[in-house]
């Protein structure tokens, strides 16, 4: 880049000065979020991010140097829109994986609700997994079991959620035979995913380091600390 071209320094430091504004509204959605899925943390994210990316930019035009900061953006998990810019319908899908972790809490969670239903007359499909489960799914909201997950004998996967535009809604009973086939990743509004994949490497600092002799002393005393069996005045 030619001398010409490079950024002012008031410019990068304007572009700072975006970083810090934008840290602030970030920190200020987070702390009025309404839920996990809270838009307004979404779009506050986005702004960070893309002040972030600016300054990171412009300081490197400047003074060839890099901030420590990695934002994944957008594109790296959807292509860029090209729905409409003011739709008239959305469509919100989401997948929720869980472990059956306690398959007899949540029999014994479907054969409660099944004692308490008086119209019931299926008496055996509590006594099943996939039975239990449409008891369970039948009488919650999928919400409500996200989370109670626990108490159900579930336990928590992967999970996301995708918003979609389109031009006009859906005609009734349109899509219901295949409800998630056919989504235009290109007309997806915003994404929300958790998975453990995301979840900071675990810290190996409580690890001793067995080239570094005070963590080897550290062991020894721990050794020499411990409750020893005394030996039987038989043995030799």
């Amino acid at each position: 880049m030619s001398d010409a071209a490079q950024p002012t320094a008031a410019e990068v430091r304007a572009a700072a000065e975006a970083v810090k504004t934008a840290l602030d509204r970030h920190l200020a959605a987070v702390e009025r979020r309404s839920g996990e899925d809270d838009p307004a943390v979404y779009e506050a994210f986005n702004q960070l991010a893309a002040a972030a990316e600016a300054y990171d930019e412009l300081l490197y035009d400047r003074y060839d140097e890099v901030t420590p900061f990695e934002i994944p953006g957008a594109e790296d998990t959807l292509p860029p829109y090209t729905g409409p810019e003011e739709p008239n319908a959305l469509s919100v899908l989401i997948r929720r994986d869980y472990a059956v972790a306690e398959p007899q809490r949540l029999l014994a969670q479907a054969q409660r609700i099944e004692a308490a239903d008086e119209d019931s007359t299926d008496e055996e499909a509590a006594s099943t997994i996939h039975g239990a489960l449409g008891i369970l799914f039948g009488e919650f909201e999928p919400d409500e079991i996200a989370s109670r997950h626990k108490e159900f004998g579930l336990e928590e996967g992967d999970s996301t959620l995708w918003v979609t535009a389109a031009e006009e809604p859906a005609d009734p009973g349109e899509w219901l035979e295949a409800p998630f086939e056919n989504v235009d990743p290109q007309s997806v509004v915003c994404r929300f995913d958790v998975s453990a994949v995301f979840d900071e490497e675990p810290d190996d600092e409580d690890e001793p380091d067995e080239d570094d002799p005070d963590d080897l002393e550290d062991d020894l005393d721990l050794d020499e600390d411990e409750d020893l069996e005394p030996l039987d005045a038989d043995r030799r």
